[in-house]
Parts: C-alpha cells; structure tokens; sequence
C-alpha cells in the first residue's frame, strides 16, 4: 500500500485570530502532520493549539528563517504561507496541492487564488514559472508547497547565506534549478489584499531609493543562480563599437513612434526639436496610422526640415515594428535616440549630452534617468528613477532580476539595424536592452534627462491583473530567451 504524504505548515504570526483561523482550518486536513507559527524573536505569543509550535526568528524572508523550516520540516512537503493577513483554503486545496505535487514530482506547487480588494472578492490568476522567471516580484501567490527533500538540499547546498530580505527569493531560485516549479491553474483559497495601489504606481518598487538595502540582497542571489546556470555575462569580454563605420545623413535621429496622441504629440515633436547640439539631427516620427488629429499636427509642424514624418504602408506595426521602420529609414542618423510621445526631454541639452556620452562611455546603447511627473510636470513618486543599482561590472546580470532599464534609450544605428527590435507594443525595448547588454557595454548617464509623463491617457497607468499578468508572461520569456542565449555563449568560451 502506498504510504500517504504529510505535510508540515510553516505560518507567520500576524493577529491572534488570523492565526487561530488558520491553524483551525490547517487542523481538520488528515494530511497535515505539524504546524509551526513563525514569530518575531521576543513576541509573546498566547497558547497555540495542540500540533503547533511556535519558531521564533527575524523575519519572515530571511536566510535564516528559511534555514529554520528546513531543520524542522520532517513531513514530505512543508506548505508555507507567505502573508501576515487572513487567509481562507478553499474546498479540499491542501489535498490538491498535495496530489498535484506527487503526480508532477515538482518542488514547489502553487495556484490561482481569489483576492479580497476593498471589500470585494476578486479572481486573482498568476503565471505559469518559466527558466526566465528570475525577476523578485514574481508573484506565487501566497500560499505554495514545497518538496522537503529539495529543501533540505538547499540547506545543504546554500546554507552560508546571509540575506535579511532575500533569503525566500534565494530559495525559490534554487527550487527552479533543483526541480519543476509548478503553476496549478485552480482557485484554491482567498487572501486578503492589503496593497491596493494601481499598476503603474506598483511598477517602480524596485527602483525606490528606499528598497536600496533589498535591492542588493536580491542582485546577490540573482547572480548566484545565473552563475549557477552559466548565463553569466562576462564584461571584460565586451566587444567595443567602431562609430566610424557606415554613412549617415545626420549624426543623431530622436524616434517618435506615434498612434492617437493628438493631445502630447506636438510638446513630444517640439521638446525633441529644440534641443541645442553642435551636431546636425532631426526628428523621425513614426505615425501608426492614427485615427485622431496625430497626422493633422504632425503635417503642420512640417515646416521644420529636419522632422522626418513616416507613415508605414504595413498596418501590423507595434511599437517596435515602428522603431525598425525608423532605424532602417535612410534619413537615420548614425545614434537613435528615444522618445515616447506622451514624454518630454528635461532640457534643450539632453540630446547632446546623450551622444557625448557614446563616444565618453564607448557604449552601443545608453540609457538616461528620468523622473516620473503628471500632465503639468509636477513630480510624482518615487520621483527620479536612475536605476542606480546599475554596476559597470554586474549590470547586465542584474538587468535579467529587474522590469526594465531606464529611459530614455538611445543606440549604435548599426548595431540596432543588426539586433532588430521585436514587433510588439510592450517590452520591446527591454528586449533591445537585454540582447545588447549581452556582447556590448550600456552606457548609463544618473542625471536627469527626461519626464515621464503619466496621465489617464497611459497605456500602463491602470492595468487589469489579466494585462499584468501577459506582460510579466512576456516579459519572463525575453530573459528565458536571454539566458538561453547567454547559455549558449558561455558555452563557446
């Protein structure tokens, strides 16, 4: 006869009655062997139920708590709950977790779940884990599985680890490497979601200033697991950029790919037209067939020679099919500099200061600061976003943890014309970044260059999960892509 699984059940002290409910619930399931609530060292913590101990440690995230659940994991699988708020299991989902885990031989299990938001119960899907899911917000969900025998693998393997905020971000990337890390597509319980704030505000955590101490726990483990999967860019291995090489009309062109911006298209037009620079330039507009007065303003600011307006004849161009109609044009300049058309260069000297630093830098592709503002410029948070975390050395390592590089975004002509961005409207810039990153030095410039605007007219202000989710799918198979790619580089050398 088979013998049946147990599981232990790591919980984290939030409220005395979340807990209570929990280990209530965690109580009645036939497969759970023991229960430990996790509190901070020196809580006081009233009398837990029979079958439950209290493990008192730092915090929840850190190295040595989970160190901690692997010592005193002795079951099959141990389930660990990620939040300190109340949770609800739906019918029979630990017994499902558990059979999906035994019938996948994964090494972690989680599962859609229904999200609490103000009062009202929402479906919360998540993601299907994939070789390129390294970035640190993915999102699980709160409730996941995990083999113990991998655990105590871990333990074994990476048990010098230090970290006070990455230490479950270490142990999630090592399950991947060790093991499946399986996605369930079932609502199995309901959590309550405190952080209720818009997509575009969330988008930026991981460049605040004050996760700086985060941040660099995290780039540690992340560049533990990609050393650990060699697809580790060597940068003493770079390749240099000859700018001597090809004949361009103008030394610099600033891309504008447009489609129905009849209210930010002129500021974007006049912003990058004025900027002052002792080179020739000019303005590639890339007019995606709009429907609104976009091709009407644009036709009346022709007056200016060196605004180059381009309607493609193609009408399946996203985003980055507009840039390649532009970086293939003969009126490209020798450096394609960005600029979206909701947005604005800081100063009539960013231009100049952008292809100062090719040359300074040495780099195929730079990428400047900005600062996040409204429609009339006034600065929202987090305010300037630098992507100070970047390091000559680790950068482009550390660029496969994080969801973008920075604006704004210029590139070597003919390097562009070789790599091709992809016809898509989100990520492609991002993807152009990472495939650069990986044989030719980015340039970085910390002053501020740009402002991004953010307005009701955003195409990412407030996103639905469904649309967070595909982009984060989208997103995850770039550095799937990438690490391949590095992979196979490395395996040149």
């Amino acid at each position: 006869m088979e013998k049946k699984r147990q599981i232990d059940c790591f919980l984290p002290y939030g409220t005395a009655s979340m807990v209570d409910s929990l280990i209530a619930q965690l109580s009645k399931e036939r497969m759970v062997k023991d229960i430990y609530v996790l509190a901070a060292e020196g809580m006081s913590v009233d009398t837990l139920p029979q079958r439950t101990q209290l493990l008192q440690t730092d915090s929840l995230l850190s190295s040595a708590t989970m160190r901690l659940i692997t010592a005193q994991a002795t079951a099959d699988y141990a389930l660990l709950y990620l939040k300190q708020s109340p949770l609800t299991l739906g019918y029979q989902a630990i017994e499902r977790m558990l059979q999906v885990a035994e019938a996948t031989d994964a090494s972690m299990v989680y599962a859609d779940h229904y999200s609490v938001e103000g009062g009202k119960t929402v479906k919360h899907p998540v993601i299907d884990y994939q070789l390129g899911s390294i970035r640190d917000d993915f999102d699980f969900g709160s409730v996941v599985l995990l083999n113990v025998k991998t655990l105590k693998d871990f333990a074994v393997q990476q048990g010098s680890d230090d970290y006070q905020f990455a230490g479950w971000y270490a142990l999630r990337l090592f399950l991947s490497r060790q093991g499946k890390v399986f996605h369930l597509n079932e609502f199995l319980y309901t959590e309550e979601e405190n952080d209720l704030r818009t997509s575009g505000e969330k988008q930026f955590d991981y460049v605040n200033p004050r996760n700086r101490e985060v941040q660099i726990e995290m780039e540690q483990a992340a560049t533990k697991h990609l050393s650990a999967l060699n697809a580790l860019v060597d940068t003493k291995l770079y390749t240099y950029p000859d700018f001597s090489e090809g004949h361009f009309p103008v030394e610099a062109s600033v891309v504008i790919p447009v489609f129905n911006r009849e209210k930010t298209v002129r500021d974007a037009v006049l912003s990058a037209l004025s900027q002052r620079t002792d080179f020739p330039f000019n303005v590639i507009v890339v007019d995606n067939h709009s429907t609104d007065k976009t091709t009407e303003i644009l036709d009346a600011l022709a007056s200016d020679d060196r605004l180059i307006h381009l309607i493609p004849e193609r009408t399946d161009l996203g985003i980055g099919g507009c840039w390649n109609y532009a970086i293939n044009d003969s009126h490209c300049g020798r450096f394609a500099v960005q600029l979206d058309s909701d947005d604005l260069y800081s100063s009539e000297n960013t231009l100049q200061t952008i292809i100062n630093a090719f040359h300074e830098q040495q780099a195929a592709m730079i990428v400047g600061s900005y600062r996040m503002c409204d429609f009339d410029l006034n600065t929202l948070p987090p305010g300037l976003i630098s992507h100070s975390e970047w390091t000559e050395d680790n950068g482009c390592n550390n660029a496969l943890r994080i969801n973008g590089l920075g604006a704004p975004r210029a590139f070597f002509t003919p390097l562009a014309r070789k790599l091709q961005f992809p016809n898509t409207s989100y990520g492609e810039d991002y993807a152009m970044g990472l495939a650069f990153s990986r044989r030719f030095r980015i340039g970085r410039i910390y002053d501020e260059l740009y402002l991004c605007r953010r307005w009701g007219g955003n195409s990412d202000a407030v996103l639905s999960i469904e649309k967070v989710n595909a982009n984060n799918l989208y997103k995850d198979q770039l550095r799937t892509i990438e690490v391949l790619a590095r992979q196979r580089e490395n395996r040149k050398i």
